[in-house]
């Protein structure tokens, strides 16, 4: 598990080749999106759920999730 300020970034699979994580929320522990790889692009990118909105300190924690998780690959 990962922690930002307001997220933690929880592992729940592994597809074989790549990571699939959860974004949940600190405050209320509900699940906010995933970050998944997306194969055309060949990068992982964040799915949000529906409904949630995030402010620019949270995209950046995401975005540096994301940039991590890249430079292990």
């Amino acid at each position: 598990m990962i922690e930002s300020k307001y997220l933690e970034f929880d592992r729940i699979g592994w597809t074989g080749k790549t990571d699939v994580w959860n974004v949940l929320s600190k405050h209320q522990g509900s699940v906010l999106g995933q970050i998944k790889w997306f194969g055309r692009w060949r990068q992982y990118c964040f799915w949000p759920s529906p409904e949630t909105i995030f402010n620019p300190e949270c995209m950046a924690d995401i975005s540096k999730v994301i940039k991590e998780l890249m430079n292990r690959r």
